[in-house]
């Protein structure tokens, strides 16, 4: 597949919080579909903001500015527009006490409930959990009795209703953890009464997740390495899912060079599915065509619209990046 434009972009470096040294980054926009043009200009490109992190995910626009996790090192950082630096918004944000067993303790997904606080996906403590007013409260911790994995992302419905992913990314062995207590990495539903349910257990390693604008599918991509792909759900009126089905498979996009697997995703309000993979941020269409690519040149965690609903943000390894859309993320 040969991108018709590429816009390259080399900014100068900025110090920041995290590693002080500088570190050059060169990043491209790849259109593959005319349709592409309706969601990005031709004018557009890749601004780096901040750097210096060990593994930045699970943006989300709070607040007025961007908090997104450092997930092996147990920071929240806030970026704040007008700034060249991150701060450290919140520390430990995952593992609160010391705990053996974990390769990645720190938060990872962050997102908003329904009523606009902020929820953080907690690797270390093995939970969802709110946070507000500088204390952390569970929102939900077991299945059945048993402690979850290490939940991973999340997507709140209108009604409240937050779906979460549970891999074991953050156990040491992953699968062979003696830590981990449910045989399945499952996908999962709670209530506002706090009621968990299991949605799937099929899917080897769930990550990222997100509904479509009128809530009636669910997409989850799937991290394993054997078959990275993007899977889609038919949501019912209980909440439940049904038929699922492949999305995008992203493993014709892997070979020698191209960094990235799918791993977080975000849908924008004309049901376009923007999700990390292979490369970058994978812009797909509602039907499954990939329109187009911003191609960070390294493994890409995750990404969310802020701003006015216009800015995509991506955490990028290292690096926290930005592209200016000509479309909103959904319920913007």
């Amino acid at each position: 597949m040969t991108p018709r434009f590429l816009a390259f972009l080399l900014l100068p470096a900025a110090l920041v919080a995290g590693d002080p040294a500088p570190h050059r980054f060169q990043g491209r926009i790849e259109r593959f579909e005319p349709a592409f043009d309706d969601l990005v200009a031709p004018t557009a490109a890749i601004e780096k903001l901040a750097e210096g992190f060990n593994w930045s995910e699970g943006p989300v626009w709070f607040d007025g500015a961007l908090l997104f996790s450092d997930v092996p090192e147990n920071v929240i950082y806030r970026w704040r527009p007008g700034t060249t630096q991150a701060e450290v918004f919140l520390k430990p944000s995952g593992l609160l006490q010391p705990v053996p067993g974990f390769r990645e303790p720190g938060s990872n997904g962050l997102g908003r409930d329904a009523q606009g606080r902020l929820l953080v996906c907690q690797h270390g403590e093995r939970r969802i959990a709110r946070y507000e007013n500088g204390r952390f409260t569970p929102v939900a911790d077991r299945f059945e009795g048993k402690r979850f994995n290490s939940p991973n992302d999340l997507a709140v419905r209108r009604n409240g209703d937050i779906y979460f992913t549970d891999p074991p990314y953050g156990l040491e062995k992953l699968n062979d953890s003696p830590l981990k207590e449910l045989p399945h990495n499952g996908v999962y539903r709670v209530t506002p009464a706090g009621k968990v349910t299991l949605v799937t257990k099929s899917l080897t390693f769930p990550n990222g997740i997100g509904f479509s604008p009128d809530e009636r599918t669910l997409y989850v991509a799937v991290s394993d390495g054997r078959a990275p792909r993007i899977v889609a759900y038919d949501v019912a009126p209980d909440g439940g899912v049904a038929g699922e089905r492949i999305f995008f498979d992203a493993l014709p996009l892997r070979s020698p060079g191209v960094r990235g697997s799918c791993d977080g995703l975000k849908v924008d309000r004309a049901g376009n599915v923007w999700a990390t993979g292979p490369g970058g941020v994978l812009v797909i269409s509602p039907a499954g065509r990939l329109l187009g690519r911003i191609n960070t040149g390294e493994a890409t965690g995750n990404c969310c619209w802020g701003d006015d609903g216009g800015t995509l943000y991506i955490t990028a390894d290292m690096f926290l990046l930005r592209v200016r859309t000509l479309t909103r993320g959904a319920g913007w």
